[in-house]
């Protein structure tokens, strides 16, 4: 049968150690956070697991587990162990488990408890550091670079590196400097490293934009791409590498670009069935199926068959009239959810990246068209 879900989003924790100030969790309007327990219940973990391999051998296809938060590390190694344990029981080696982690909590104890359960590690870090600690602080205002790199750097030495290392995320800066950055990740030595644009919406554009259709994104985006295409040793930019594959006739596999309709579930760490998380940055509870559904319920098989969650996957499809007419729509899909929210229309908008996107692939037509002649 056709897959129902693709990937799955763990909230395991509810809290974080740092308070990166574009978090749409802390600082985007929604606080449902606030009201749960820290940590994921061991009887939401075995319900998770257990509901979660139902599912699997009903669709017969794998899909992708990643630990989130909050931040996941917060759980400490005994709780750590326990939940991939845990699911490791349901779900075998063909069903990826990765955490995705600030890195300041990293330490070889966490990391043998990782790779014993073949779990990945993925670490969130902006830039350099005066980049970086912009954006990415502590509780107190500090900057958490120096911890960060302390952390990554444990991970980079770990016997198990080269399965552990899932590479790096980073938030675009729009004035920050693409080549200096590129070069401080490509120092870092690590597997790869995914861009990801500044939450926003129509009623609150991101941060650096100036207008709708200005373009400070996709500038800093192209130069990027200038930056990359010139290394003849460079270091893997995932939605980069995406963008380029698609335009050359492969497939789609990133949400936020395609026409898709990712099967993305978010358990929550109550147990709470959700949209995706980015969508608390449009409004309060942006993210709440209208009927309240738990893990503990033990029906996740039917909930992921029906109307609601079918809705929710189609949701992803454009529907403004601009988007439907684009020449760009197979490889840009309408954009992120959560960038085409406006109050009036509600999700019936184009990409407040819009501009940003035609402008990064006009780059890259212009690119390709160099090496390979005309490319659609």
């Amino acid at each position: 049968m056709e897959a129902l879900i693709d990937t799955v989003l763990l909230k395991v924790a509810s809290r974080c150690n740092i308070d990166c100030t574009y978090c749409y969790v802390y600082h985007m309007g929604d606080d449902n956070w606030s009201r749960m327990g820290k940590f994921m219940s061991p009887e939401t973990i075995e319900a998770t697991a257990q509901e979660l391999k139902k599912v699997a051998d009903l669709q017969g296809k794998p899909f992708s587990v990643v630990l989130h938060g909050g931040e996941p590390f917060l759980l400490g190694a005994q709780r750590l162990n326990y939940l991939l344990a845990t699911l490791r029981n349901s779900l075998t080696q063909d069903f990826t488990i990765s955490i995705q982690t600030n890195g300041v909590l990293i330490s070889n104890e966490i990391l043998d408890i990782c790779s014993f359960h073949r779990a990945s590690v993925a670490v969130s870090i902006d830039g350099p550091k005066e980049v970086h600690d912009q954006w990415r602080v502590d509780h107190a205002g500090g900057g958490t670079f120096e911890a960060v790199i302390k952390g990554y750097e444990i991970l980079k030495s770990h016997p198990d590196h080269l399965f552990l290392n899932a590479g790096l995320l980073a938030v675009i800066d729009p004035f920050s400097d693409p080549g200096e950055v590129y070069r401080f990740f490509k120092s870092l030595d690590a597997p790869s490293v995914d861009f990801l644009y500044r939450d926003g919406n129509h009623d609150r554009l991101p941060f650096g934009k100036k207008a709708l259709y200005s373009t400070e994104y996709g500038s800093w985006m192209s130069e990027l791409l200038k930056i990359y295409l010139a290394d003849h040793n460079p270091l893997p930019i995932r939605v980069l590498d995406d963008m380029l594959k698609v335009l050359l006739g492969g497939m789609v596999s990133k949400e936020g670009l395609g026409v898709t309709d990712f099967g993305i579930l978010i358990i929550d760490t109550d147990g709470s069935l959700t949209k995706n998380d980015t969508l608390k940055s449009a409004f309060n509870g942006a993210d709440q199926f209208e009927r309240r559904v738990n893990i503990t319920d033990r029906n996740l098989f039917d909930f992921v068959s029906s109307p609601a969650f079918t809705a929710y996957r189609e949701m992803q499809r454009p529907s403004n009239e601009k988007c439907l007419r684009c020449p760009y729509l197979d490889l840009c899909g309408g954009g992120m959810i959560l960038h085409r929210w406006k109050k009036e229309t509600e999700f019936n908008n184009i990409s407040v990246y819009c501009a940003d996107q035609m402008l990064l692939v006009d780059e890259m037509k212009s690119a390709l068209e160099k090496i390979y002649g005309n490319v659609a």
